[in-house]
Parts: C-alpha cells; structure tokens; sequence
C-alpha cells in the first residue's frame, strides 16, 4: 500500500496536498469540504497587518481627503471592508475550524514591520492554531532603502513572532532577492520552522476610461511551478527548515515534482477555484497511481531525489543550463 505520509512542522500528515491561504477557507462549510475531500491540512485565509492597524473609520478619512486633491488617488488604497472578517472574528473563526475537522488548522498573518499587530500570533495559538503562516508581501519602492534593509526587516519580524509562539511558524516569501540561499539561511536562523516559495506577485491593472488602479487577478497555472521548483531544488539540504511549494500546483505531476524537488508538502488553491474542492480527491488518487506506477512505495522515498544535492548533474540548476537552454533554440523556424 502506498504511504502519502509526510511531515511539515512537525505536524504529520496524511498527504503532502494542502490547501493554501485563499478565499475558500473564509467558509467553515469549505473547509469541512476539504477535509472530507483528501486535505492534510488547511491554511486560513490572511489576517492583515492593514486590518489590525487601522481603524476603518480613520483610513476612510484618509481616502477622502486624498481624493480632494485626485480623484483616481483613492483607488490606490484597499477598502478594509472588503477583506472580509476582522481581527476578533478571524480568532474565532479559527476556534471553530479547529472544532470542526480534525486535521491541522494553520493561521496565516499578512505584513512587514515589527509592531503591536504582531501579538496577533499569540492570539492565534491561543485560539488553537496548530501553526502560523507568516506571509509577507512586500515590494521596496523607495530608493533610499537598501537590500540589506529589506533583508533585516524580514528576519527582525520572524524574530519577533518566533520569541512569542510555542507553535511552528512558516514563513511565505517572494523571489525577489539578490542571493536566495543566504537569505533562505537567514530566515533558518531567525527560528522560521518552515519556507513557503513562493508568494505570487500581484500587479495591478490601469482602467484607462476611469482613470482607476484595479485589481488584475488571474489564477495560477503549473507553468509557474518552475521557479518553485529551482529554488526548492537548490535550498533543499542547505537549510533546516521544511519547504512548501505554493504556486503552479495544479495536477499530481506538479506534487511529485515539489516532492522530488525537495518540499514537504506541495499547495494549491487556484486548482480548486478552477475545478472545485472536490479535485482534492482526484489529487490524491492521482498521486496514488503514478507512485504505484513508479513502483515508490512512499512520498518519503523521492523528497529530495532531483534535488541540486542528490541529482548526477548539479549544474543543470546553475549557469550551464541556461546556456544550454539559450544554445538549444533551433534557428530557420517558420516566421508567423
């Protein structure tokens, strides 16, 4: 029999297919659905640094006074509304997820500075969280700040929240540094229990005929999971902390190669926007009939087996495979 057995923060799990933090875990009935359907676990939808800090009152305040000088100026700035629960609701949202199903319920906190709103975490494993997702989304737009002002400032949150939790903590980051692997170990040892590659970059669009920022949401497709794939490759055995790959994660080829790329559990939300929570159980029985016939008795058997460590050609993942890539490019192809 086939063992889909694996283990990510501590906490093992009866599949490496969890669901990430996403607008379907807003509903209890969802996640109910989730874990019926084949989910090891369940990533909460983001509680936000913006939602803690500001009263909706003072920011609706503030857009209107930007919007006497701009009219398009407000558009810039999220409605807190729109985000769904607040603080005190998400707290116990998760007290009766956690009531619930019986697999783990993972928070998940949103933002970048050090501060009160990070207390939060301690409230979230007080409400019987079984780890915390620290997601932080952040683009450096201002020139005086440096790389090493941005690298600081991630490590000195995860400090922050790591020195008030007895829970796991994953953190959920971009690629967007200028050596991954030193800032992979970085977050290694400011206590980060587990590395989620990769948070997607959201660029919005300009509506030309209103003169409007709006969001420009499009799913993921498995195409993305490249990346994820490269760096999960290359970190594995460099850092202690466990891997999730998020991002791309879409049909039973993607988990197995998040698994052999060196992850401990692969994660997905845009397949079950697409097809429903009920592809979990396709998943999984996927999964199932390509290790069974692949003759691997276990998802514990590949993790890690076409890693830069364990694979005959290391340089594949360096510089030598994107000369390759560029020098295998056929020229005389018909011109369309």
């Amino acid at each position: 029999m086939i063992d889909l057995t694996t283990k990510y923060l501590g906490l093992k799990l009866k599949s490496p297919i969890v669901v990430s933090a996403g607008p379907l875990c807003k509903d209890l009935g969802n996640i109910k659905q989730m874990e019926d359907a084949g989910a090891s676990a369940v990533v909460l939808h983001s509680l936000f640094e913006e939602q803690i800090n500001v009263e909706s009152n003072e920011l609706d305040r503030f857009l209107w006074a930007s919007s006497e000088v701009s009219a398009e100026s407000s558009t810039y700035y999220p409605d807190m509304e729109s985000f769904g629960i607040g603080p005190d609701a998400y707290l116990e949202h998760i007290r009766k997820a956690k009531a619930a199903v019986k697999i783990p319920v993972i928070a998940s906190l949103n933002g970048v500075s050090k501060g009160g709103w990070t207390s939060y975490a301690k409230q979230m494993e007080e409400a019987g969280a079984d780890a915390l997702e620290l997601n932080i989304y952040f683009m450096a737009t201002d020139p005086k700040q440096t790389s090493l002002d941005v690298e600081n400032m991630y490590t000195e949150l995860v400090r922050s929240v790591k020195s008030t939790l007895k829970i796991p903590v994953a953190v959920k980051i971009g690629p967007y540094f200028s050596s991954m692997v030193n800032m992979a170990r970085k977050l290694d040892d400011a206590g980060a229990d587990a590395l989620v590659l990769f948070n997607r970059f959201y660029q919005p669009d300009f509506d030309l005929e209103n003169l409007e920022v709006v969001p420009n949401l499009v799913l993921s497709r498995s195409n993305e999971l490249k990346l994820r794939l490269h760096w999960t490759a290359v970190l594995y055995g460099q850092i202690a902390a466990d891997m999730a790959i998020t991002g791309g994660v879409h049909v039973a080829e993607d988990v197995v190669k998040s698994m052999m790329a060196g992850a401990r559990v692969a994660m997905t939300t845009s397949a079950l926007l697409e097809h429903g929570i009920d592809y979990l159980k396709v998943l999984n029985t996927n999964l199932v009939e390509w290790l069974e016939k692949h003759e691997y008795d276990s998802v514990v058997q590949m993790q890690g087996s076409m890693s830069q460590k364990n694979v005959a050609n290391p340089a594949a993942f360096e510089r030598a495979n994107y000369m390759k890539v560029l020098s295998s490019y056929s020229i005389g192809l018909p011109v369309r």
